[in-house]
């Protein structure tokens, strides 16, 4: 994570070219025109309604982005990818179903297929022709998905896997033609690909959710459905690489679906907040909605910055590789596409509740559009890997990282960036150095007290955003609005940061002495004097009331 001394070989999105921004466009026109009018039929579970939609997509090329030439793609980057993902984010229902079929319905075939495979499933998923989808949680393999019950044996003659058990919650069940299915074989875990005209598919009745209730979600029955040898996705018993793999990309996918549902509320919200008068002025005068208003833009602000790194430093390696080396590159990000889907999702969250909050009682009411996107938002702090399970998966490789160096970033009390926001950039990388020497002094068991775990994930976490906001707006030399919102992301990140060091050392030193030392040392850091938030949140929140367009 240490970019900060190259601060020009990272991708903004502001760096996006006018054909790429073409490409933005009709995604967007497309969820004006197309799904949104359609949104009450999708949310009915007219399934044709669905199937035209990804039809025009297919025909409009978006389902294609990822996908190789050679089989009726469009091979594109990751960045271009998430662009039309965040674009797709304002489809509602719609675009979970896209995001899906876009990414763990499609990317399998792309990275792990053999040429027969790509060239019999990827032009038609390409098209729209067919919809695709990834049956791994089962009703007791959820977060502990490497270890599922759904069973494959091989037949008798070897010829052919048979397969029997039982896929829950899957998106796109009653749409899907084909699905990546993951089974337990003798040799280990592996992937198949199971058609849905196979003998023994069957699909559950459709689930009531709270949320995404256009998007079809049921449970794949399979009772002794044989599989072709030719259906083994990737290597036999390495299904877990084809699992763990696809799913790091579709939590940077989602994570760029968030950031456009977030922007969408934001919209509403502040186009509300202009309408709405109270004491015979629009409530968007009052600076406690201002406050509200600038908070959603400056989350919008740290999850855009980070997604586009993350994105732009997947392709900067995807590009120089082959096929083969992609896979082991992918799995390299899997930190950075953790700490974007906590972070996207859990700033959805809090968007949409202040959304809601601004509308008021009406707000509450399904006569407006936030009351959907506030249900629409809970499931993706679960889908794609629960939160905690991503936090953990951070954690893990973070204090891998720093067992296996002995320490982080060096740290120089006298040495003092000259700018607030490097410093507290600086001083976090500091704290985080100092809770692990401190958890890694108590030898704590982190595997039990996942706690510890926690709170080292949001630390780093928040040096991500931190430091990528930082980044961007020096790309963007300065820019005012841009500059406003690092500020209060690192100050506002610095003093979170403090904390759970705090917590940390409070917890794991169990010698008072030596605790009061840590803690005396974190007292005496030379941070930067702090700032006026509440006048700089005010100028963000008006810039936005006066110019709602900069919030796309």
């Amino acid at each position: 994570m240490d970019k900060l001394e190259n601060k020009m070989s990272i991708f903004t999105p502001e760096e996006f070219h006018d054909e790429e921004e073409l490409i933005a466009k009709t995604a967007e026109l497309f969820i004006k025109q197309d799904v949104a009018p359609k949104i009450s039929a999708i949310e009915q579970h007219q399934y044709e309604v669905t199937r035209q939609l990804f039809q025009k997509a297919g025909d409009l090329g978006l389902l294609a982005i990822e996908i190789p030439e050679d089989y009726g793609g469009l091979e594109l980057n990751k960045k271009i990818s998430g662009l039309v993902a965040e674009r797709m984010g304002y489809g509602g229902s719609f675009s979970v179903s896209y995001n899906i079929h876009a990414g763990v319905g499609t990317l399998p075939y792309v990275y792990f297929g053999n040429a027969s495979q790509k060239l019999k499933y990827l032009p038609k998923l390409a098209s729209g022709e067919w919809i695709g989808a990834y049956a791994l949680t089962e009703p007791d393999a959820g977060s502990d998905a490497l270890h599922p019950k759904t069973n494959g044996i091989l037949n008798e003659d070897g010829t052919a896997w048979v397969l029997n058990g039982e896929k829950q919650w899957i998106t796109n069940a009653q749409l899907a033609d084909i699905f990546v299915v993951f089974a337990k074989t003798n040799e280990g875990m592996t992937a198949f690909i199971v058609e849905r005209t196979l003998t023994g598919v069957s699909i559950g009745q459709e689930e009531e959710k709270m949320g995404i209730k256009g998007s079809s979600t049921a449970t794949l029955i399979l009772e002794d459905v044989v599989v072709p040898m030719d259906n083994v996705l990737g290597e036999v018993g390495k299904g877990h690489k084809v699992a763990m793999n696809i799913l790091n990309m579709a939590r940077l996918k989602l994570a760029f679906s968030n950031i456009g549902t977030s922007k969408q509320a934001l919209q509403l919200a502040v186009n509300y907040g202009k309408e709405r008068q109270q004491f015979q002025k629009p409530i968007v005068d009052f600076t406690m909605i201002q406050e509200k208003i600038a908070n959603m833009a400056i989350l919008i602000y740290g999850a855009e910055s980070a997604a586009y790194r993350t994105a732009g430093e997947m392709d900067d390696v995807i590009e120089l590789e082959s096929t083969e080396s992609i896979v082991q590159k992918i799995a390299d990000f899997a930190m950075e596409c953790a700490i974007n889907k906590i972070n996207c999702s859990e700033a959805l969250g809090k968007i949409v509740d202040e959304a809601v909050q601004i509308h008021g009682g009406y707000g509450y009411m399904q006569d407006y559009e936030v009351e959907r996107l506030y249900r629409d938002a809970r499931i993706s702090r679960i889908f794609e890997g629960t939160n905690e399970i991503n936090r953990l998966t951070i954690a893990k490789i973070l204090y891998k990282k720093y067992t296996q160096t002995a320490s982080t970033e060096s740290y120089s009390g006298g040495c003092q960036p000259a700018d607030d926001n490097h410093r507290y950039i600086q001083l976090s990388k500091h704290l985080m150095q100092m809770a692990m020497t401190v958890i890694s002094a108590a030898q704590i068991n982190l595997e039990q007290e996942q706690e510890y775990m926690r709170l080292l994930a949001n630390i780093a976490k928040d040096i991500y955003i931190m430091e990528s906001s930082l980044l961007r707006t020096e790309k963007a030399a300065h820019e005012k609005m841009k500059n406003l919102m690092t500020d209060i992301l690192c100050q506002e990140g610095y003093r979170k940061i403090e904390k759970r060091t705090i917590d940390i050392i409070a917890a794991a030193e169990t010698t008072e002495q030596i605790r009061k030392t840590w803690l005396d040392d974190i007292q005496h850091l030379n941070i930067p004097l702090h700032q006026n938030l509440f006048m700089k949140k005010r100028a963000i929140a008006r810039s936005i009331i006066n110019n709602p367009k900069s919030i796309s």
